[in-house]
């Protein structure tokens, strides 16, 4: 199994989630419509777009197990994600053209921003910190 494949299949796990929850069963149909697309967490839409290459590079087979896999994300979500990562795998380790398109579309995801804010008297913020002490009393020379 192709490093690879697997990275691109870590990446997408968080889309592809987003995805099945905001579009439900119409992810793989749903055709783009700007006024939409942009009301839609950014996530989702990314999940949607790789979902719909994958669907639309399959044989019939292919979709019908992937339309199979979409349509049971309400009954058993973890099932699903575990049949989408199996059904993805396969389609990702035939087809090299396939990888590259779904790792441009990975790349090419806006860099999700960060707001970390404090308020109040001694209080921090950070994006990631160790230790951190405030008020008065505290030694750090032990």
């Amino acid at each position: 199994m192709s490093t690879d494949i697997t990275e691109l299949l870590a990446q997408a796990g968080p889309l592809l989630t987003g995805a099945l929850t905001t579009y439900g069963t119409a992810v793989l149909t749903r055709a783009e419509n700007a006024a939409l697309d942009a009301a839609a967490d950014a996530t989702a839409d990314s999940g949607r777009r790789f979902l719909q290459r994958v669907w639309r590079r399959g044989d019939a087979a292919r979709r019908a197990e992937l339309e199979t896999a979409v349509e049971a994300a309400d009954e058993d979500p973890d099932a699903v994600a575990a049949a989408l990562r199996l059904h993805l795998r396969r389609a990702l380790a035939e087809d090299a053209e396939l990888r590259r398109e779904l790792a441009e579309l990975l790349a090419a995801r806006p860099a999700p921003s960060i707001t970390i804010t404090a308020h109040g008297e001694r209080s921090i913020a950070a994006y990631s910190i160790g230790t951190a002490i405030t008020g008065g009393g505290h030694r750090t020379d032990s």
